[in-house]
């Protein structure tokens, strides 16, 4: 394998994801030194396998977009909770590893709306645009969702996928020897307040049993506390999760 690229920044906000693909350049027999790690000024987290000439920097994507665009041949963001500024993603090659199977429920937590709006979730690997999750797809899977999934469930289950997908095409990618294909709708796009709205439950709403189930699933995330009711007396959250399972689990 022969990259095109020279200097590489990986940019995410996931620790375990960035471990993970540190594994999977060892499997692949890549050259770690092309690679620089970065997360975001609002993450706090340790790389455990980081090569030990590697160093885990903070950089803020907004503010340093014309050091990013000198410095470097190509972006992967993988998780990276950060929008890229149209500066950046005109002037060089930036690649998303996006946790759900655009364009549907593009944006924040796919595998929440999904629940929600019964519309597909997957991963997806994107050149990125100025748009969020919208650029052109290198590759992609759908992930089926069960009656007995949640958020944290179905998140899971994107993780390996996401590397399954970059296993499948990251040598591709480095070798700039990939096609693309549009997406055929432009779909939609869930922002951090769409989700934030959903958190508070209303105790007077009038709903069926199956949508306060989905809405508790769609939640329900492990260690994370979000659906939750005020008491009236104390005026304290209540936190509110869902454990679900069938009769084949025993």
């Amino acid at each position: 394998m022969i990259s095109v690229y020279k200097k590489i920044l990986i940019l995410s906000d996931n620790a375990h994801l960035c471990e993970r693909f540190i594994d999977l350049c060892k499997e692949l027999n890549l050259n770690l030194k092309m690679f620089n790690f970065v997360k975001s000024p609002q993450s706090d987290f340790i790389i455990k396998n980081l090569p030990d000439s590697k160093e885990l920097h903070v950089i803020s994507v907004k503010q340093n977009y014309k050091e990013l665009i000198n410095k470097f041949d190509l972006i992967f963001s993988i998780h990276c909770k950060q929008l890229f500024p149209k500066e950046l993603v005109s002037n060089m090659k930036c690649i998303n590893v996006h946790p759900g199977l655009n364009p549907y429920n593009r944006g924040w937590f796919p595998q929440v709306f999904s629940i929600l709006n019964g519309k597909p979730l997957g991963a997806t690997i994107h050149e990125i645009d100025e748009h969020i999750d919208h650029g052109a797809i290198i590759a992609q899977e759908e992930i089926k969702i069960k009656k007995t999934d949640t958020s944290g469930s179905l998140y899971n289950k994107i993780l390996d996928l996401e590397i399954q997908l970059l296993r499948d095409c990251l040598i591709s990618i480095l070798e700039n020897n990939y096609e693309t294909k549009k997406p055929e709708i432009e779909g939609n796009v869930n922002y951090k307040s769409d989700f934030n709205e959903l958190l508070e439950l209303d105790l007077t709403k009038k709903q069926t049993i199956g949508e306060t189930i989905d809405l508790l699933r769609a939640l329900t995330h492990e260690p994370y506390k979000n659906s939750y009711f005020i008491d009236e007396d104390s005026g304290d959250k209540i936190y509110v999760s869902i454990k679900l399972s069938n009769d084949n689990e025993g």
